[in-house]
């Protein structure tokens, strides 16, 4: 086995990385290896214990009774579901009536398990979008669907009848039919026949490839039924060292039109409209700036302060605006502010309907939903949707933003179970009255939650600043007798946080987390550290690329407190952290090992010298930095986990794990980390990898439960005061 400086993609590196042989995702030689580190973890984890919260996990990601969430397209009300019998999923549809039932009667479409049988693949659902019909009331009989191999980020598309239940193009029927070969990217309908494809088209005849040095679609091209996709107009070209580009049709009668999405970078973008003549129309507004057109208007949510010199106006980050987009085009600039966010408050997302304009805000990370009436008053005349939850997650989708204006309503928090209500707008702004939602369905509760509780506190940060965490204590958890609002005694305590990419984390029901941590006596706390978006903007802002070390010290606060308000100590205090927040639990692991005792690394970010070389990486140096440049040793260097460890640190327990089919984050990060690791004589560090799933790290429900039981039976075991393996 030849681990010099040359990896197995035959790429000659000069820091003679030991380890560099890993990032060959596909090598025998390190399959090989995440073989032996998958049969070690499982050897030590897998026992009765293990089993049982296996069982108890994929009863819950199985469980009948769940909400099968939908949207309306028509008559029809779809919905994509998972469960034991069908772990790959049904895309299947309902009328409104059935679904109100107990038990609706399902129509399905398509059995992704059949179809993996039929074809010989390992698909994994990624979506469908259908065409929607010429005239008003016609029939929906067109879609574009989403295959991914294994779950990986890189799928195909394909045309499918919804009224004769079959593959366009590829049943022998005589028809052209729209099919996309596997690569990252997509289409979208402009109409029955035609589309617009942005994907990889191989390399010009000149050399340029069709990506962006981030791995995405750079060209977008109009492609007509019938004509090969290589023939197909292109209408759009980004450079390559642009983050990508895609194209979308709006087809809301009256205001049809259609617009390119053009990402320059992670947080600078444009929109352009397409006109009819062929021009083009770029929407001026600020790069960071997010630009939503809807029917005659134009919304821009702002990420940074806005100055318009020649009208004198100035405009706040995270303020979001309106304005007639008709009088915007015609050189206009008379913004309606709709809201302006201040240290409490900032604007997690809007949804439109018919007639309204829904605003979601979050105030100290509980959500507040506020009905604005297009045109109407100097601010549109907000209202407060009342009558809904103080706290907890409460979601709000449109259910046929062009035809009523009905919502879905979903609500939870961490110990109620999800409910999904309806609730006509028009009827509630029309008597002035807060109306009730009408509850349509109702998860199953999973675990026994009397004499648990939620409470939000709040952290002082290295610098002072305020950092608001969640709470949730088991049964026999609230009593004090130190003083200090804690528990009678230190209790297994898991911390999550993640703190990247404007992100929030809200409260939502953690079936898994209750059932196999809460119901066993641990409490569970999540960080709402900078970075993320809770506070709009400026919280992300705090935390990037050089001011990353922000995060860190948040997130180490917020432990800190744990320990200090006597939930937990030290050695009873365990992390976890997804993708970025991998990236925080390496950092947390090389920065304050003696804080915490066992640490779940999923999908990390760990060496930020090589990160940028890696599959996506690139699209996320406006969040990181550029480790070729000055930003290596001005900042990234001290926040590349891999490249902190250090020999004779006592390190806490840690468990890696990651997909070999994730094409986003590299399971190179994952792999090497752990080598290096044990081979500094770390033995209490664990490795799993899963070989399906894509950055979710898994692609159905049975490994959706291994993973997490393998999670829940390593934290306990290193964190409880009766462990069965060390």
């Amino acid at each position: 086995m030849d681990h010099s400086g040359v990896d197995h993609t035959g790429v000659d590196h000069t820091d003679s990385d030991p380890h560099r042989w890993l990032e060959a995702v596909d090598s025998a030689e390190a399959l090989a290896w995440v073989e032996t580190q998958n049969r070690r973890t499982l050897e030590r984890f897998e026992n009765a214990e293990f089993e049982s919260l296996e069982s108890g996990l994929r009863e819950i990601l199985d469980a009948d009774d769940r909400i099968p969430f939908v949207v309306k397209r028509g008559e029809h009300y779809y919905n994509f579901w998972q469960d034991a019998e069908h772990p790959r999923g049904l895309w299947r549809r309902t009328t409104w009536e059935s679904y109100r039932q107990p038990r609706p009667e399902w129509d399905v479409l398509i059995d992704v398990d059949a179809l993996n049988t039929a074809e010989g693949e390992n698909w994994v659902w990624h979506g469908a979008s259908c065409l929607e019909p010429e005239q008003p009331g016609g029939p929906w009989e067109r879609a574009l669907v989403s295959l991914s191999r294994g779950g990986a980020d890189a799928d195909v598309t394909r045309e499918f009848d919804l009224i004769r239940r079959r593959w366009i193009g590829r049943d022998d029927h005589g028809e052209a039919g729209f099919e996309r070969p596997e690569a990252k990217g997509g289409m979208s309908w402009i109409d029955r026949d035609t589309v617009f494809v942005y994907t990889d088209f191989g390399t010009s005849s000149s050399g340029e490839s069709a990506l962006t040095s981030s791995g995405y679609p750079r060209l977008v091209k109009r492609w007509r039924r019938g004509e090969p996709m290589a023939a197909a107009e292109t209408i759009f070209e980004a450079a390559e060292q642009d983050l990508m580009a895609l194209a979308f049709h709006d087809s809301t009668r009256g205001f049809e039109r259609d617009f390119i999405h053009h990402a320059l970078a992670f947080y600078e973008q444009r929109l352009i409209e397409l006109m009819p003549d062929g021009e083009a129309f770029p929407i001026e507004v600020p790069l960071s700036a997010q630009a939503v057109v809807h029917r005659e208007w134009l919304l821009v949510h702002l990420r940074d302060d806005w100055r318009i010199e020649e009208n004198d106006l100035n405009f706040q980050s995270g303020a979001l605006l309106a304005i007639d987009y008709e009088s915007f085009k015609r050189g206009g600039r008379d913004f309606t502010t709709l809201f302006t966010p201040d240290a409490h408050r900032s604007l997690e997302g809007f949804e439109w309907t018919r007639h309204y304009l829904v605003l979601d805000i979050l105030e100290d990370v509980k959500h507040r939903l506020q009905v604005l009436t297009p045109g109407q008053g100097a601010d549109w005349s907000p209202r407060p949707l009342d009558g809904l939850p103080a706290t907890g997650e409460i979601g709000i989708a449109a259910v046929d933003d062009e035809e009523s204006d009905e919502v879905f309503l979903i609500v939870t928090d961490y110990l109620t179970p999800t409910s999904l209500l309806k609730m006509d707008l028009a009827q509630t702004q029309s008597t002035g009255k807060a109306r009730a939602a009408e509850t349509i369905k109702r998860a199953p509760g999973f675990f026994e939650t009397d004499g648990m509780q939620v409470t939000q506190r709040f952290a002082t940060s290295l610098d002072g600043t305020s950092i608001p965490y969640f709470l949730v204590l088991p049964a026999g958890g609230e009593g004090s007798t130190n003083g200090n609002d804690g528990p009678a005694a230190p209790m297994p305590t898991l911390l999550y946080g993640y703190g990247g990419f404007e992100i929030s984390l809200t409260p939502h029901y953690i079936a898994g987390a209750g059932r196999s941590w809460l119901s066993r006596g641990g409490a569970y706390v999540v960080a709402n550290i900078r970075g993320g978006g809770e506070y709009g903007p400026r919280w992300h802002r705090a935390a990037l690329q050089g001011e990353r070390h922000k995060a860190f010290e948040d997130f180490a606060a917020v432990a800190q407190d744990l320990v200090a308000t006597g939930i937990t100590t030290p050695a009873q205090l365990g992390i976890q952290g997804g993708s970025n927040g991998g990236l925080l639990v390496g950092n947390m692991i090389t920065r304050y090992p003696d804080l915490f005792a066992a640490a779940v690394c999923e999908v990390p970010l760990l060496d930020m010298q090589r990160y940028h070389q890696l599959l996506a990486g690139a699209s996320w140096m406006a969040e990181y930095g550029d480790p070729d440049s000055a930003d290596w040793d001005d900042f990234l260097k001290e926040s590349s986990p891999y490249h902190n460890l250090r020999e004779g640190v006592d390190y806490p327990a840690v468990l890696f794990t990651t997909s070999t089919r994730d094409d986003r984050v590299h399971p190179g990060h994952a792999r090497k980390m752990m080598a290096k690791m044990a081979a500094m004589g770390a033995n209490d560090v664990h490795y799993f990898e899963n070989t399906e799933g894509g950055h979710g790290g898994a692609a159905d429900n049975a490994q959706r439960a291994k993973l997490s039981a393998l999670a829940w039976r390593f934290l306990w075991d290193r964190l409880s005061d009766s462990p069965s393996v060390r």
